[in-house]
């Protein structure tokens, strides 16, 4: 029997694009919202959208005031709020955030902080996936605890090698060596960005795949054991290890492929009853093989391009697993047989770079600012039209989604053509419309 809980009220543990997101899934399902902002985020979009809004992190920095746990939570209790939505970033895959939320008597949007432990963290999780069968990358399953072990096993490996931090994400903490004499520089430095990203320098290692595919999935879950999947992106466009473009469906991919890839992700949600949005991850070598590297338990940037195919809301639908509905209620309406992909959709991130300095993140004041528009054109934005980017948020300001079922769609879209070429549409075409 379900036990469902309607919230009045929910507070956003973010700022940007992803706070104007859920403020806008919250509105359209009736229910307030509370917004919390750094000293830097006075004049931010977010504030404008949401019914409250409260300044945090007195006497901290713009990365610091939003990670202020007892002050997030206290705020929380303060005004009256049911449950609290993390985003993604900051606070959204802490385990301890998530307890002390559930201990407080709030509702964190999100997996159960055990799910987060064992899914969060890439070694627990990739011995999950060893556990339920599905292919993994070789490599080291536990944190590499010295120079020597480093050493020993980066041979035992063979070069290239990849160093991963086991927790976080966002290419935070990964380096790749392709020889010893690389090695210990590039894993010090490894675990200082982990150490300073996450609190925790913990790093694995694995053999490096040579330029593969890397395909996600996107998966849902209830709080009763029911989950589904809504099909793969490809996120192989990086820069820096972190994800620029994203589309779906996977051109790299077949329709044989796509059916094991997509359950194996389900196998791996499965076997800890995951419920709320996740991604499962995977890497896809050059003979077909695809391997489990990671698991993210929170929404993804990239949810964008799985919502214009399936139709689905993903954000409105973690609010309402969160309040207890089942995915298959007349609330929700997800059942994986009638999840059925329609046509294409392609996701551009716009940030703030310096090209001069091999375009590193960076601030400063837009002058010109000037969105794309059309049929079938997605602008999360969160920003004003001449924003001044100060303190430490520049890594992302917009993303651009470009939709589109017919033919001559595509090829009107200025954006689209931009990104991907004619033979890749036809592809996609031949996939969904045959």
């Amino acid at each position: 029997m379900s036990m469902v809980k309607k919230f009045k009220k929910v507070l956003i543990a973010n700022r940007g694009e992803i706070a104007i997101r859920i403020i806008r899934a919250c509105h359209e399902l009736g229910i307030r919202t509370v917004s919390v902002y750094s000293k830097e985020d006075k004049l931010a979009l977010f504030r404008t959208k949401s019914d409250e809004s409260y300044l945090i992190g007195h006497n901290k920095g713009p990365v610091e005031a939003y990670l202020s746990i007892e002050e997030i939570i206290g705020l929380a209790l303060k005004k009256g709020v049911d449950a609290i939505h993390p985003g993604y970033g900051f606070l959204a895959e802490n385990y301890e955030f998530a307890k002390k939320c559930i201990e407080s008597g709030l509702v964190f949007i999100g997996p159960t902080p055990e799910m987060m432990d064992q899914l969060g963290d890439k070694i627990k999780s990739k011995i999950i996936a060893n556990q339920v069968g599905v292919p993994t990358i070789p490599g080291v399953e536990r944190a590499i605890s010295s120079d020597q072990e480093a050493l020993t096993c980066a041979r035992e490996c063979g070069y290239p090698i990849m160093l991963k931090a086991s927790a976080g994400g966002g290419g935070r903490g990964m380096r790749i060596v392709r020889n010893e004499a690389d090695l210990l520089r590039e894993f010090h430095s490894a675990q200082s960005e982990a150490r300073k990203a996450f609190g925790i320098d913990d790093i694995f290692i694995e053999k490096y795949l040579e330029s593969p595919k890397h395909i996600e999935v996107q998966v849902l879950g209830d709080n009763y054991g029911n989950i589904v999947h809504l099909f793969e992106r490809d996120c192989s466009i990086q820069r820096r290890h972190q994800k620029v473009i994203e589309f779906t469906p996977a051109l790299a991919i077949n329709e044989q492929q796509r059916k094991a890839i997509c359950a194996d992700a389900l196998k791996i949600a499965s076997s800890v009853k995951y419920r709320n949005a996740g991604t499962v991850e995977f890497l896809l070598d050059k003979q077909g093989q695809h391997y489990f590297i990671e698991m993210n338990p929170r929404i993804q940037v990239e949810h964008t391009v799985s919502e214009i195919v399936t139709g689905i809301d993903i954000v409105q639908s973690q609010i309402l697993i969160a309040e207890g509905y089942k995915l298959n209620s007349k609330e929700i309406g997800i059942r994986q047989s009638a999840i059925k992909p329609r046509g294409f959709a392609i996701q551009c991130r716009v940030t703030t770079e310096d090209p001069a300095n091999g375009f590193a993140p960076d601030t400063g004041k837009i002058d010109v600012y000037r969105t794309a528009a059309g049929f079938g054109i997605r602008l999360d934005g969160g920003n004003h039209l001449v924003p001044y980017l100060r303190g430490r948020h520049p890594e992302g300001q917009a993303r651009f989604a470009r939709a589109g079922h017919q033919r001559g769609q595509n090829q009107r879209s200025l954006f689209t053509q931009c990104l991907v070429p004619p033979q890749v549409f036809e592809r996609g075409m031949r996939h969904w419309f045959h």
